[in-house]
């Protein structure tokens, strides 16, 4: 594989693109096209994307700077699906960098570690237009990047190496964009009143919140040992609609209408009544412990079960 921001190589066009990217909050439609295809090696992940953008700029050249004050492409990867301890990679149309891992998720106070580098990146953009040039409009900008996997396996929880055929990760990408001025032909982020507009987060799998740390939310990413994508099924390995309600739950308890739980003695222990949505029928329970709490969940129809404590982490046992 080239990394040259291109994607021409015969492996790129057995891979499908994505569906188009919609608003992180899946409310309002993207005004321009984002798609995401993606490949594996032993040795790294490859992400290509596509930006479609008639203005295309860009002004942070700091490695680890904050990338996404800048339009931006994002990848989030969680390799163990707990939540917990994932990566984040930042580009900008400079081809600037910004690496970094979380221990758990902002909301649950988790803190960004910038030293986290990824020594073996590899990373190029294309842009078909001209960059930071007001006089003409741009087609797109494309991202090709690759992952060293050995990085990533430093963040997983049990089996690490190779993943095998079938293995699943939560992952998401983003585009950040912002409406901008221009002053002297030099874009900038616009402002209005003094303060910067907000920006838009486009995404593959929607949020349902504009919050790109909410890897409960992530989309999956299942490996293959296939060579085109065509005839691959995706195989859900995780009871997602337990997974997703047990979070709700989780929420409530931590920060919502049922924080008066956090206050009563340790060793309390509540079932509460049986939470039924769609086709999910769950069990579930409440511990109080000295050090916060525990959540057990059970799909009666699956057998599934999934604890949750009180740092948001995800553990997930199947009958």
């Amino acid at each position: 594989m080239i990394i040259d921001g291109k994607a021409e190589e015969e492996s790129w066009k057995t891979a499908l693109f994505t569906d188009e990217f919609i608003d992180i909050e899946g409310i309002k439609t993207p005004s321009q096209k984002t798609q995401v295809k993606m490949l594996w090696d032993e040795d790294y992940l490859y992400v290509y994307a596509k930006l479609y953008e008639a203005h295309i700029w860009g002004d942070i050249t700091k490695r680890d700077a904050v990338i996404y004050y800048n339009n931006d492409f994002e990848v989030f990867i969680d390799p163990s699906n707990t939540t917990h301890n994932y990566g984040e990679i930042e580009i900008n149309a400079l081809g600037t960098v910004w690496d970094l891992n979380l221990n758990k998720p902002y909301y649950l106070g988790g803190k960004a570690k910038n030293s986290w580098h990824l020594e073996n990146l590899k990373s190029a953009i294309y842009i078909d237009g001209t960059i930071n040039n007001p006089d003409d409009l741009d087609n797109f900008w494309s991202v090709e990047i690759a992952i060293p996997l050995a990085n990533i396996y430093e963040l997983k929880a049990g089996r690490k190496g190779v993943p095998k055929n079938e293995e699943q990760w939560r992952i998401n990408f983003s585009r950040v964009q912002w409406d901008y001025d221009l002053k002297n032909k030099r874009y900038s982020r616009k402002k209005e009143a003094g303060k910067f507009l907000p920006e838009y987060n486009w995404v593959w799998s929607n949020q349902g919140a504009i919050n790109m740390h909410l890897p409960e939310n992530w989309g999956y990413l299942q490996f293959s040992d296939q060579t085109a994508s065509k005839k691959i099924k995706f195989k859900q390995q995780t009871d997602h609609l337990s997974e997703q309600l047990s979070y709700a739950l989780f929420r409530e308890i931590a920060f919502k209408s049922l924080q008066n739980l956090k206050t009563v003695k340790p060793g309390t222990a509540i079932n509460f009544a049986t939470i039924i949505y769609k086709d999910c029928q769950l069990e579930a329970s409440f511990l109080k412990t000295y050090a916060g709490f525990t959540i057990k969940t059970t799909n009666t129809k699956t057998g599934t079960s999934y604890i949750i404590k009180e740092d948001g982490a995800l553990l997930r046992k199947t009958s």
